[in-house]
């Protein structure tokens, strides 16, 4: 069988504290788009598992998350899986392609094995493997709490273009985190305000509050990723965002044209420059 794994981009993100468990608990409107992995799934009777992950540094082995997931969703049927992966989602960009590779899987074998799991259980059982899996697997709009793991279905995003820029640097997770705990004052989303507008459908509204408190962390990386935002706005977009622990910045477009010329405008400078549109998960 052969699926799509949508990437996810954090609309807003902010990350509340620290939990009992160690873990931050966050606060984030996510969204899926429409283009993602492809990833060939199959099932093997000898029980045996294998990934190919599409690009050579990416894992082959228990750390990759497609390959976990495979493991979780067969443990105990004696069957296996064999996973071919043709990446697209830019890697440590911040939009979960591990965790949407990961949800395409399980939904795979839940086709492949006629088990027929609801999304709830599907999801319960992406916790497992990584926060962001729940929400690769029920996709379209929703607000994650707690570590990601616990959803609100929101009012999908109404439609518009969308324009991402992943510049050639990643960024370090840990010590993005570790930034935000020694801040003793910082800006905050206004998750409620963005809700509002999302619900009344007001794309400009929603748009100009976009935000990420990781953006407000990122040291000597702070100006290009201001510099993508500038230049998405610059070009017609009515917000821009870096997406998750970054480094992808995208932007929210009303108008296609404009969204169009600001991809080919950019494509010249960032070798991973993507057009598209949301995903409203299926219905």
């Amino acid at each position: 069988m052969i699926v799509t794994a949508h990437g996810k981009l954090n609309l807003t993100l902010d990350v509340l504290g620290r939990s009992g468990d160690g873990y931050h608990d966050l606060r984030s409107v996510m969204q899926t788009v429409l283009f993602g992995d492809e990833l060939e799934v199959e099932l093997t009777e000898d029980g045996s598992f294998s990934i190919d992950p599409g690009q050579q540094y990416l894992p082959a082995d228990g750390r990759n998350l497609a390959l976990r997931a495979a493991r979780a969703f067969l443990d105990g049927t004696g069957l296996g899986a064999s996973v071919r992966v043709t990446k697209r989602i830019p890697v440590c960009a911040g939009m979960g392609g591990g965790s949407a590779d990961a949800a395409a899987v399980l939904r795979a074998l839940n086709r492949l094995t006629g088990r027929d799991l609801s999304p709830e259980a599907l999801a319960a059982l992406g916790a497992q493997i990584g926060s962001d899996v729940p929400f690769c697997v029920m996709e379209g709009t929703a607000l994650a709490e707690g570590r990601g793991e616990k959803l609100t279905a929101l009012p999908p995003l109404p439609d518009c273009a969308i324009v991402i820029c992943k510049p050639v640097f990643s960024l370090s997770t840990p010590e993005l985190f570790t930034r935000i705990d020694r801040r003793k004052s910082r800006l905050h989303p206004d998750t409620a305000g963005f809700l509002s507008a999302l619900e009344s459908g007001d794309l400009d509204g929603l748009s100009r509050r976009v935000y990420n408190v990781f953006e407000d962390v990122l040291g000597r990386r702070r100006g290009d990723i201001d510099a993508i935002k500038s230049a998405l706005t610059e070009l017609g977009a009515l917000g821009a965002a870096m997406t998750g622990s970054g480094s992808a910045v995208f932007g929210l477009f009303r108008d296609e044209a404009a969204a169009r010329l600001a991809w080919q405008t950019l494509s010249g400078q960032y070798q991973e420059c993507f057009l598209t549109r949301p995903y409203p998960g299926e219905v």
